[in-house]
Order: structure tokens, then sequence, then C-alpha cells
């Protein structure tokens, strides 16, 4: 995947009272990136609002004159949008668990070891430039599209506004009635390889491709939309996220199998997928999509195809443990507790039954 070969003008900013600590980061970023360095909050600050080739920030979070969470208050509570939507990663060393959560609350992107090596480094970047860039994508794609707009002209998918209108509703009608509602966000992060390999008419046939495999894997009631160059978010209500989930685990699964060439070159498709749901803290509609869009940055590689069924395996029961393999049941939190529980009694009833069988 191209690693954004339009930023070597572009600095990123390391901002630590140890010196050691700089020099291990800057010698990191300098083969990709201009780097400038600062040794409190305050020169940061300074060099934040007077710098504006800046396109990220690392800093600590203990740190003289201006600690870090000074600094990030700041940056997110700037009125110029160009400061107040720097991606910020917490350098960490042996913090304790409340001084991350007050950071992640004040806006920390990411946070990253001292001890973090070059690829982690590099791979973290590039993570949160793609999510700033699908995020800024997003809120131009709602600023401009009209009103009366409700469809995609490339990929007849919805347009983002009316996603959102649609979302409204069914984020309402949850708030006062309960029930269940999902987001999921897909996005083909290939694509700019593949715009640079077969030329960007192919890219958006490609990507055209696509919307129509996710229209077709969806329910009818869901709402798709492109919200960005190769980002589509589903919207659909009385859907779980484990279900959702399932969904995008497929999607991924075809994409990650499709054999496309193009004058006898082959396209690779690299995907990332996130979702959110209602069980997720937010306040409306927005924030579910930003937070699926926000997990696609932790979204681990597309799984390889699924082994065979074991032998006598009935279909049904197959499908439910591919599933469950599949899910990431452990970030639903005390529910995934209560899930492993039942699972237990479950498999204690089975032995039983058989035991007594015997």
């Amino acid at each position: 995947m191209a690693r954004t070969t339009e930023l070597p003008q572009r600095r990123v900013l390391v901002v630590d009272d140890s010196k050691f600590v700089r020099t291990t980061f800057a010698s990191i970023l300098k083969a990709s990136f201009g780097v400038r360095e600062e040794a409190d909050g305050e020169a940061a600050w300074d060099a934040v609002e007077g710098d504006p080739s800046l396109i990220m920030v690392f800093t600590d979070l203990d740190m003289p004159r201006l600690d870090g969470f000074g600094l990030l208050s700041r940056i997110r509570g700037s009125s110029d949008r160009r400061i107040k939507q720097l991606p910020v990663v917490v350098i960490s060393g042996h913090e304790e668990a409340g001084m991350k959560q007050r950071a992640r609350e004040l806006g920390a992107n990411d946070f990253i070891a001292k001890s973090a090596d070059a690829p982690e480094v590099l791979s973290r970047i590039d993570n949160l430039l793609r999510l700033v860039r699908t995020s800024n994508e997003l809120d131009q794609s709602r600023e401009a599209v009209q009103r009366t707009a409700t469809h995609d002209p490339l990929t007849g998918t919805h347009t983002p506004h009316y996603l959102v209108t649609e979302g409204r509703k069914h984020f309402a009608h949850v708030r006062r009635h309960g029930g269940q509602l999902s987001v999921m966000a897909l996005r083909l992060d290939s694509y700019d390889d593949i715009a640079l390999a077969a030329g960007k008419d192919i890219a958006d046939v490609i990507v055209t491709r696509i919307a129509k495999l996710v229209m077709d894997k969806v329910r009818t009631e869901d709402s798709v939309a492109r919200v960005a160059q190769a980002t589509f978010v589903v919207v659909a209500a009385g859907a779980a996220a484990p279900q959702m989930l399932a969904v995008g685990q497929r999607l991924r699964r075809e994409l990650d199998q499709a054999k496309v060439k193009h004058r006898d070159q082959a396209l690779k498709f690299v995907s990332s997928l996130g979702v959110a749901s209602a069980a997720d803290p937010a306040n409306s509609i927005e924030d579910l999509m930003r937070l699926a869009l926000q997990r696609l940055q932790r979204a681990p590689a597309a799984p390889a195809a699924p082994a065979a069924p074991a032998a006598g395996m009935p279909a049904d029961l197959e499908r439910i443990l591919r599933f469950l393999e599949g899910a990431d049941i452990a970030r639903f939190g005390a529910a995934a507790d209560e899930f492993a529980r039942r699972l237990k009694r479950i498999a204690k009833a089975i032995q039983a039954k058989r035991a007594r069988s015997n």
C-alpha cells in the first residue's frame, strides 16, 4: 500500500522532555517525514500555532511548564480547524489507566509505547492519517451534497446526507423504545494502489462493484452510503453488532479472495472493517458513524478462508461456530462475560447428557 507520498514536506511534532525519547522517535520518523522536536508543552503549543506544516503530534504526558493534558486541551479547544483536527498520539510509559483514560477523554487519538519499533510507529501514523482523511471527506461530502439528493451518482448507494437523515430517525426510535441499531464501516484501503496501477477509472469501476456487493449482502431495509472515495457506511436498524460484524467479515473475505487482473497484473484488495452499535456510548447517529470509522484503524487483517467443516458436523452448527470464532466478542464488556458463562453452561449440559447416555 502506498505510504502517502505527498507528505515529505509536512512535519511531525515530537514533544518530550527526554532528549533520548525525542531522538529515538525522530530517527524513526525522519525516513518518511520532516520532524520538529520540542521539550515542553508550551514550546509545543507555540509550534502548533505557528507551524502549518505540522500534520501530527506525538506528546508525552509528564512535562514541565505545560503537560500533555494541557497541550491536548488547547489543541482540541482551538477555534482553528487545522489545529483542532490535528491527530495527537500520546507517547506512553507506565502511566496508570486513569491517566490514559483522561488523555482519551481530552481527545488523544492513540497511544504508543516509548519502546515501539519503527514499523509500529509508521503504521500508526499511516492509520491515523487515513482516518483523518476519511473523516474530512465525510464532512466535505455532507456539506457539498445537495439537500434533495439521495443517491451517489457513481455507485448508486445513498449520499452521506441521506444516510445521516435516515440514521437520525432510527437512533431516535432506539432511544425512545429500545432495540438494536448498528453501524458498519467498510473501506478499500488499497484504492490508491489500484488507481496507481490501473488508473482512477478502473479503480472507480471496482468501487462501484464493491458497492453492489455490499448492497447485495445487507438487508433490503438497511441503508448504505459511500461517505468517502472508497469508504462505505451501513446503518442497520434492528441488527446487533455481532450480526453486522459477521456480514462485514464475509465481505472482507470475498474481497480478499477476489482475483482481478489488469494487463496481467493482479490487483490486490485490502480492506478494513469497523462496527459500532447502540450499545456503545453515543449521543447521535453521527457519533456512531464516527466510532465505526475510528474502529477501521484497529481492524485486524482480513481472516483467512474458513477451514473445512469437521466430519459429521451439522451445517447449522458449523455456521454458528464459524461466526463465533470470527466475532470480536470481547469488546462487548459485561455482555461478553455473560455470553461466556452461558456457553460454559451449554457445554456442561452437553457433557452431562453424553455421560448419562453412555
